[in-house]
């Protein structure tokens, strides 16, 4: 019998448990005004990847297959896909929801935040969804999981959104995968987002800073030397590192509606990726730096619809 992640908690009925993209795509903070920037021309023309309620797309290491969730019956589910969107393969079969899903960079597991009415909590599978575990301990409200390079370590943080629309202070942690050695490598504040760089000495993560400010910082992967590097009154945030080390992408709503951008680690140089309608989140790169795949999320005749869209860079930045 197929053993669940969260076989010993109590599921929540189905309509409570929301992904977690679409909740915080309703409760988003208002629209900032446009700055001016180095951003005038984008790098790309996205195209649509998907066509049902599909969000927070990562490649596997092959750059073949794409680790997503769909929406089935009101709760996120892993599909694995081809990284054209054919051939979706539903990977879990469950009533809970999960979101943030991530292929490790050996090509071996797959983690993904589960979550249930009372807890949420990052688990590891195979890629084909057998073999699920718990891998955060339950007195965190475990939230937005990443992997080191070397498949070692997986960073995250606690949940920010436990008294909506109020912020409260997160820490980030990592977790080594084998022996569950956890440690706090930031506190003091919002900090959410968490990525290592490839080289796993940095952190990239978001940090929010008043009410309708939120900015990327960057620290050693010890969480000294902190530091802000995109510096702007929009809300800026969401900051994956790209595989080849040269930039990092991040959303922002600088020009109005949310928009996927790339910058350098020290916050230069920020470019445009794609002009997209919508509120366009969570970048996440492709494993030879040359494509981003992103979720996208508008106003529809039912409420909202999530699609992932892909932005290639085929030329380099």
């Amino acid at each position: 019998m197929r053993r669940y992640c969260f076989a010993q908690l109590r599921i929540s009925p189905i309509g409570i448990a929301k992904p977690c993209l679409i909740s915080a795509f309703i409760s988003a903070f208002g629209i900032v005004a446009s700055t001016v920037h180095a951003a005038a021309n984008p790098l790309s023309i996205p195209i649509q990847l998907t066509h049902s309620l599909n969000y927070a797309t990562a490649a596997a290491p092959d750059g073949k297959r794409l680790v997503t969730i769909s929406v089935i019956a009101n709760r996120g589910q892993i599909f694995v896909m081809n990284v054209d969107g054919s051939d979706p393969v539903q990977i879990t079969h469950d009533l809970v929801d999960y979101d943030d899903p991530q292929w490790s960079p050996d090509g071996k597991k797959i983690i993904a935040t589960a979550v249930t009415k009372d807890q949420e909590r990052i688990c590891i599978m195979n890629p084909d969804g057998s073999g699920m575990q718990v891998l955060t301990p339950p007195d965190i409200r475990a939230i937005h999981g990443s992997w080191s390079s070397d498949s070692k370590l997986v960073i995250f943080c606690a949940d920010d959104d436990l008294q909506p629309p109020k912020k409260n202070d997160t820490k980030i942690y990592t977790i080594d995968v084998e022996t569950k050695a956890l440690k706090t490598v930031i506190s003091g504040g919002v900090n959410t987002y968490p990525s290592f760089s490839p080289d796993t000495k940095k952190i990239a993560f978001r940090k929010i800073i008043g009410d309708m400010n939120s900015e990327v910082f960057v620290a050693n992967n010890d969480g000294t030397n902190s530091r802000n590097i995109t510096n702007n009154p929009a809300f800026d945030g969401w900051p994956a590192w790209s595989p080849d080390g040269k930039w990092i992408a991040f959303a922002s709503n600088r020009e109005s509606a949310y928009q996927i951008y790339i910058m350098d680690e020290n916050g230069s140089n920020v470019r445009l990726v794609a002009n997209t309608e919508g509120r366009a989140t969570t970048p996440r790169w492709s494993p030879n730096s040359k494509t981003i795949y992103f979720t996208n999320c508008r106003h529809s005749d039912y409420g909202y619809d999530c699609e992932v869209f892909v932005a290639k860079l085929s030329d380099g930045p």
